[in-house]
């Protein structure tokens, strides 16, 4: 494991590039293999690419959001002195990244946006309270919690599935989550990979000990300095300076919070998680001067994001107009049977996830398929589109789509953790097959 794990580490510090660069590679990458394998000539894909290039706008600002609400809420007095005393759990680096990767997955489960933005902050927490522990790893492990979204309580596929007027309900109706979420398929796999991935990445941890390589290049990130206040002079310094302003605002976001789960039960969606995280930050930052103050440092976390997604919405636009991905799931379907089209179709939705890392997209393409082959061949519905659900969150371990949002706060590049989640991928496969083949 020790020459498996700096094997990887080296190969992603030397040869990845940067995320930017990784998404425009695998746009390269797209172009010509939709040419080679479908009907579409070299204008088709053209076409393809630009229509779809921004069909993300929405989630990417919502993305974005995630990104700087999380870092607002996060850099509140209250919020940094919870984390860090939540931290203080950790005595040594095995301890670190046991901790970081449970409360990551337990986030996960509740809500990938969520998360994904207290994985990586939680990281930092702990990298200042074990600074012998190797922050890559550390952050590699809270992006390892990321696993299991699919199969928690934000899961867009079993959510949706469970949705009367679902796009595909003519077809298989309506499932409860109670034959996806929580199916003896799912419930095992999630167990397994909650009670086992912090094991995982302590020896990840103790592997990467022994290579003895400089960290000063990674380096955890500094607590923002509030800059000096002076004395507000003018009404409008007054204002800006009023907490009477930020508790009016707050308060009425808070209403609208409680109205929200009042009103339709335990729906934490993307949306209200980013509502919850501005409102929370806004009154917790006292007044509206500090709160933008702390807005103008988080905004610079966000740049990845908002370049990089629309290269992505590209590359899922020629993967679905040309019809790649359906020949890739068509594919996969002709090798399974009963007993083996759910395991068929986490395989392949992982394939398919790398060049649409979106679970609702990657859902409106690939499900059709699989449904059919199922009801076709009298295969377990649900289980199958769990299948595709676990594909999707599988990879996402070596996409930097999704890892973007936390390697902005944590301050790192794609490379720095790309080695060891390809070895958390390695080791995922086993408790997800496990699950689908022999539960």
């Amino acid at each position: 494991m020790k020459a498996l794990t700096g094997f990887f580490d080296r190969l992603v510090q030397r040869y990845l590039p940067d995320a930017f660069l990784f998404a425009i590679i695998l746009t390269f990458l797209v172009f010509v293999i939709g040419i080679i394998f479908t009907d579409s000539g070299p204008v088709d894909m053209i076409n393809h690419w630009g229509t779809g290039f921004w069909d993300l706008l929405a989630f990417t600002m919502q993305m974005a959001l995630v990104v700087v609400t999380g870092y607002i809420l996060a850099n509140a007095p209250a919020i940094k002195n919870f984390l860090a005393g939540l931290s203080k759990l950790a005595k040594t680096p095995a301890h670190a990244i046991m901790l970081v990767t449970f409360v990551s997955a337990i986030a996960c489960l509740i809500n990938y946006g969520f998360g994904l933005v207290v994985g990586a902050l939680f990281a930092i927490h702990v990298a200042k309270q074990v600074p012998s522990a190797d922050f890559r790893i550390l952050v590699a492990g809270a992006y390892s919690g990321f696993l299991v979204w699919h199969g928690g309580l934000s899961g867009s596929i079993p959510l949706s599935i469970a949705t009367p007027g679902h796009f595909l309900e003519k077809e298989m109706g309506t499932i409860p989550v109670n034959e996806t979420l929580f199916s003896p398929s799912n419930l095992f796999i999630v167990a397994a990979l909650v009670l086992t991935l912090p094991i995982f990445n302590r020896f990840l941890m103790k592997n990467a000990d022994s290579l003895n390589q400089d960290r000063s290049k990674w380096t955890v990130p500094d607590d923002e300095v509030e800059p000096v206040q002076k004395a507000p002079g003018t009404p409008a310094e007054k204002l800006e300076n009023s907490r009477i302003i930020s508790l009016l605002i707050g308060v009425m976001g808070l209403a609208y919070i409680f109205y929200h789960f009042a009103t339709k039960g335990f729906d934490l969606n993307i949306n209200i998680v980013n509502f919850i995280f501005l409102f929370l930050g806004i009154l917790l930052h006292n007044t509206p001067r500090q709160f933008l103050n702390t807005v103008s440092n988080g905004v610079k976390n966000a740049g990845g994001i908002i370049i990089q997604f629309p290269l992505y919405a590209g590359i899922m636009g020629m993967v679905t107009l040309s019809g790649l991905s359906e020949q890739i799931a068509l594919w996969f379907v002709s090798l399974a049977n009963e007993h083996t089209l759910p395991f068929i179709s986490f395989v392949s939705g992982g394939i398919i996830n790398v060049f649409v890392p979106s679970g609702g997209g990657q859902w409106a393409v690939q499900g059709p398929i699989m449904i059919d082959a199922a009801m076709a061949i009298n295969a377990d519905v649900a289980k199958t589109a769990m299948g595709v659900a676990w594909g999707d969150a599988w990879t996402n371990m070596i996409q930097p789509f999704w890892a973007l949002p936390a390697l902005a706060i944590a301050g790192l590049h794609i490379r720095d953790i790309m080695g060891f989640c390809v070895m958390i991928l390695l080791y995922s496969f086993i408790p997800i097959s496990i699950g689908f083949l022999f539960f």
